[in-house]
């Protein structure tokens, strides 16, 4: 080769390894993740759902190696939040920290701007918890049978308080009407808080609410447990019996957290996120930080989780649309 040519060779082997070189920096570039992950919370800042889905994307964010970002979008009972997530880019950066209810509030709005199920892709259930009957420590009511026996017996004559029109707290009590075939009066307040105040002070006779709600006023003397939702006894309120035991096995709810991602992300992306969802569920840390609101860690595959999902909006939908209960 000439000394003229020697130069114009070495170019263009130059620019053939470039050519093979750039497309590898590319790949790695956009191996996921390759920046920070927002985590989207239906929720205002410093409620227990939010400690919850930010200690989880904490310990999320440790395994991946890229941070999460908490992004609270409160409001519309959730709607907000979760239509923001159906139409973000399936690409894996943009998460929902979800709940229960994305189920009751799918099956009691009749338009929704987005699709529950086809608009998402599961990626993990996080924990789960049974709710309490509750009354006031000293209604004569000291079990759920007693309850039931009072609703039927005078139509109306029992209130329940409800943190709203279509919440958890009132869908759960309209399943104990349908099961039990009775009839009670329904007081909603904005938020379980004024419903349990006006529960202690005798102005409703029950309520059905959370164990996080519960305990401490139940610890306090103020408030009395009748039964809880799940399948077994919790370990957080052993002496109370479930309500299959109390006689009424229909009346089964458990409130459940999970994290899904807008549908069509890449598949690896999806399992990786479960598998990394998993592994933080069994870290001692994680089982503390559910306990403190009485639930215990529920890991397993994305399909598992969007067939919960499922069933429970088909759950829901068929009691309001059976039961006529109002929700709007």
């Amino acid at each position: 080769m000439s000394g003229a040519g020697r130069p114009a060779g070495l170019a263009a082997i130059a620019m053939s390894l470039a050519a093979l070189i750039v497309p590898l920096r590319s790949d790695a570039e956009s191996a996921w993740p390759g920046r920070p992950i927002k985590l989207v919370i239906p929720y205002a800042a410093g409620g227990g759902s939010d400690i919850i889905a930010r200690a989880i994307g904490g310990k999320l964010a440790e395994r991946l190696g890229r941070p999460i970002i908490a992004d609270n979008k409160p409001g519309g009972g959730g709607i907000i939040a979760v239509d923001a997530v159906a139409k973000a880019p399936p690409d894996g950066y943009t998460i929902l920290f979800t709940t229960t209810a994305i189920a009751t509030i799918s099956a009691g709005r009749k338009t929704l701007p987005y699709d529950p199920v086809k608009d998402f892709t599961p990626i993990g259930e996080i924990g789960a918890t049974p709710l309490l009957i509750v009354v006031a420590r000293d209604s004569p009511i000291r079990t759920l049978g007693e309850l039931v026996s009072q609703a039927r017996a005078k139509p109306n004559s029992i209130t329940y308080g409800s943190g709203g029109v279509g919440s958890m707290s009132h869908l759960g009590m309209e399943l104990l009407d349908s099961v039990a075939n009775v009839q009670m009066l329904h007081v909603p307040y904005k938020g379980m808080a004024p419903a349990l105040t006006d529960l202690i002070a005798g102005r409703v006779t029950t309520a059905l609410c959370t164990f996080a709600s519960a305990l401490p006023l139940m610890k306090g003397g103020r408030l009395r447990g009748l039964t809880v939702t799940g399948a077994q006894r919790s370990p957080f309120a052993p002496d109370l019996p479930t309500s299959a035991e109390a006689g009424f096995p229909g009346f089964h709810i458990d409130f459940w957290w999970g994290i899904v991602a807008p549908a069509r992300i890449p598949t690896e992306v999806a399992k990786r996120l479960n598998e990394e969802l998993n592994a933080v569920l069994a870290e001692a840390g994680t089982r503390e930080l559910l306990a403190r609101e009485a639930a215990v860690p529920v890991p397993g595959p994305p399909d598992q989780f969007g067939k919960l999902v499922s069933s429970d909006i088909a759950r829901w939908t068929s009691l309001i649309r059976d039961a006529h209960v109002q929700t709007e």
